[in-house]
């Protein structure tokens, strides 16, 4: 992949592009299922089922609340990265992922901004989100925006067995320009 790639941020359009969505949730949950495995000897969910579950359930992602995005490079789809409410104060960011083949070019940085303009347009005071420990790049740059370790948040939609395989971030939008 060419680091001079422009990456481009959509806002998803549906059903226009419901295949991509699918397919980069389903390579998101289905490599973070074999890392879990690799690392931890657990499979914390079926990838094609979440993603199922998620595609009925869309519309937590849409706005007003919620934000869909999508990152094109070389008009190629790259990456992806959801916003969800937790209530009128805090938004959840959710299935943030890039493919492994156009990382290092800037599409985690464009889709985490996007998705926190979208938070602060849609009036949250904070953003949350979970990672799985092994992810440590993303961990990287979410403290360059300033994201911080918190305890487990009540809302998250994690299964207690597995949370011990995670962080718990969050981030005060009031800090973020």
């Amino acid at each position: 992949m060419n680091t001079n790639s422009v990456i481009e941020i959509h806002d998803v359009k549906l059903p226009n592009d419901i295949d991509f969505v699918r397919q980069l949730w389903t390579d998101y949950l289905t490599w973070g299922n074999d890392t879990m495995q690799m690392h931890y000897g657990v499979h914390p969910h079926n990838p094609k089922e979440q993603v199922e579950q998620d595609i009925q359930m869309i519309d937590k992602f849409l706005p007003p609340n919620g934000r869909l995005i999508l990152a094109f490079a070389e008009n190629k789809p790259c990456g992806i990265g959801c916003l969800k409410s937790i209530n009128e104060d805090i938004g959840e960011i959710k299935r943030m992922y890039v493919d492994p083949s156009f990382r290092k070019i800037g599409a985690g940085r464009a889709i985490l901004q996007a998705l926190l303009n979208g938070a602060q347009q849609t009036g949250y005071k904070k953003v949350r989100l979970d990672s799985a420990k092994f992810m440590e790049a993303a961990h990287s740059l979410y403290r360059s925006f300033g994201f911080r370790d918190i305890p487990v948040y009540p809302e998250v939609e994690i299964p207690e067995p597995f949370r011990q395989y995670l962080l718990f971030m969050e981030m005060d939008l009031k800090i973020h320009v």
